[in-house]
């Protein structure tokens, strides 16, 4: 006759039984009961890129011909026909580690006509669809509403401060490009997400899922790699005038934002944390929606863009935590990527599972003008 502990010892030999043959059957349950995934629970360490991506995002090595799922989406290129060799050396890059599998289009602008030259030699970089637009005037050049004498001694101001970029014109029409206009290019009106790609860039890391199915999926609306803090000099009246914008449009603003990220007051002052758009997997219908296309038009008439010297990278990440539920934005930690001088490596299992050849050691997540800790807190 069993004793009521034989009865219990038992039970549980059952239950450790049917655990370790589920572990072993069923990846999901494995994944969803592993000691890291408990541990991660008890700790109260919730930030979704801790999540790893799920299996079916992911292509073999190998290629495999068959008609595939895919989102909307494209990769866009702001360069000029100087830009040849960087831009060529990105899109190598990008090829190799993602694109070939995956054959995503490309969009490259410019404010001048690309040269024939310039066009054959990127077309032969892949064997995706590639599309060459040329900027309207009225999308990239001053506006004539900007007082010259005011912006003018501004930008001498800058110089005189050493401000990056301080005396440059162009600059600030192609951030003022990015910020509001490059989303309302005629090549990308039937494309919603993008990849936005940069010269002389580095990615370190192979990418064998599709980003953009994550972001569609997952219902996510921007995506990032580095984030860091703003020069101070270039936005001295940005944030007053958020504010402004905030109290005057209240039913804008979603309650469940990252506005944790942006300000440590609850909104009173701008902590100068953004994301650095350089690198950036976004959905453009969330740049087109109502709220930052009135958030945009409200800044662009302060003239800050010209009489200061706002940047995409502060403008972007303001709407993106604003108007986004802190859940739509991701940090893509495993993809490695370096624009200098800074560079995000991913680490530990990471780095081994996708062949990384950047050095862990050299990753900028947590330095000390890193705001990768600030993100992390919106989800503790």
């Amino acid at each position: 006759m069993m004793t009521p502990m034989r009865y219990v010892l038992l039970v549980l030999g059952i239950i450790v039984g049917l655990h370790y043959i589920l572990s072993f059957t069923h990846d999901e349950y494995g994944k969803a009961t592993s000691v890291s995934r408990i541990t991660d629970f008890i700790s109260g360490s919730g930030s979704p890129y801790r999540e790893t991506i799920p299996d079916q995002y992911y292509k073999p090595a190998d290629p495999v011909y068959t008609l595939d799922r895919k989102a909307n989406a494209t990769f866009v290129m702001l360069v000029r026909n100087s830009d040849l060799s960087g831009i060529m050396s990105s899109m190598k890059q990008l090829e190799d580690r993602f694109n070939r599998k995956f054959n995503y289009p490309y969009v490259l602008l410019n404010d001048e006509p690309f040269t024939e030259e310039f066009k054959k030699y990127i077309s032969a970089l892949t064997h995706a669809d590639v599309e060459f637009g040329l900027i309207p005037k009225e999308h990239w050049v001053q506006p004539p509403w900007i007082d010259e004498k005011k912006a003018s001694a501004a930008r001498e101001g800058m110089v005189n401060q050493n401000v990056i970029y301080g005396g440059s014109v162009p600059y600030r029409n192609m951030c003022r490009f990015n910020s509001g206009f490059f989303y309302r290019q005629e090549l990308l009106q039937k494309y919603r997400y993008y990849w936005r790609v940069e010269p002389d860039v580095k990615f370190f890391c192979d990418i064998d899922y599709d980003p953009f199915l994550v972001m569609q999926d997952q219902q996510k609306v921007y995506g990032f790699t580095i984030s860091l803090f703003e020069y101070p000099e270039t936005i001295p009246t940005l944030w007053q005038h958020v504010r402004a914008f905030i109290k005057e449009n209240p039913g804008l603003i979603p309650v469940d934002n990252a506005m944790a990220f942006l300000s440590d007051d609850g909104g009173e002052s701008y902590n100068r944390c953004h994301f650095w758009s350089n690198f950036e997997i976004a959905d453009m219908d969330f740049w087109r929606s109502e709220g930052y296309s009135k958030l945009f038009d409200y800044l662009d008439e302060k003239g800050g863009f010209y009489y200061e010297r706002w940047g995409d990278a502060p403008v972007h990440s303001i709407g993106a935590a604003l108007f986004a539920r802190k859940e739509q934005l991701h940090f893509f930690d495993d993809i490695g990527y370096r624009h200098e001088p800074f560079q995000h490596c991913p680490q530990g299992d990471l780095h081994s599972k996708s062949k990384c050849w950047c050095d862990p050691g050299q990753n900028f997540d947590y330095e000390w003008y890193s705001c990768l800790n600030k993100y992390d807190a919106l989800f503790k």
